[in-house]
């Protein structure tokens, strides 16, 4: 697990590798991801969207953006938490990924950016 605290907000990210969902003899390798968003403010915040890099080990890169997380734009109390997961299906047997949330201070309208810590995605053989 990776966990990083950014403008008062520490993400945690765990991975895992789906064997059930991936197909190595067709370069399919899929990920799912767990994120724990824990506001540390003293105040509200709403996540409004995000960003992300992907990066394959053959060095392709993809940039992926969009509203809220999972469908959803959830709001975060002050020392509350909120926890999703997701999935990165990659063209190889590892990668890794970061990036940001663009979040709002419900007190405020004020909006900031959070960064997500880099995490590497790697089929556990590849570490043997």
């Amino acid at each position: 697990m990776v966990s990083k605290i950014s403008e008062g907000v520490q993400i945690s990210v765990e991975t895992f590798y789906q064997q059930e969902y991936s197909n190595p003899l067709n370069n399919e390798f899929m990920f799912a991801y767990r994120i724990t968003i824990e506001n540390h403010n003293n105040f509200t915040i709403k996540l409004l969207s995000r960003q992300w890099y992907i990066f394959d080990s053959n060095g392709q890169q993809r940039e992926v953006e969009g509203e809220g997380v999972v469908g959803l734009q959830p709001v975060i109390e002050s020392q509350r938490q909120f926890q999703y997961v997701s999935g990165c299906n990659l063209r190889t047997e590892m990668g890794r990924m970061y990036g940001y949330y663009i979040m709002e201070n419900q007190n405020t309208k004020a909006t900031f950016k959070v960064k997500i810590p880099p995490f590497e995605m790697i089929v556990p053989f590849k570490n043997n």
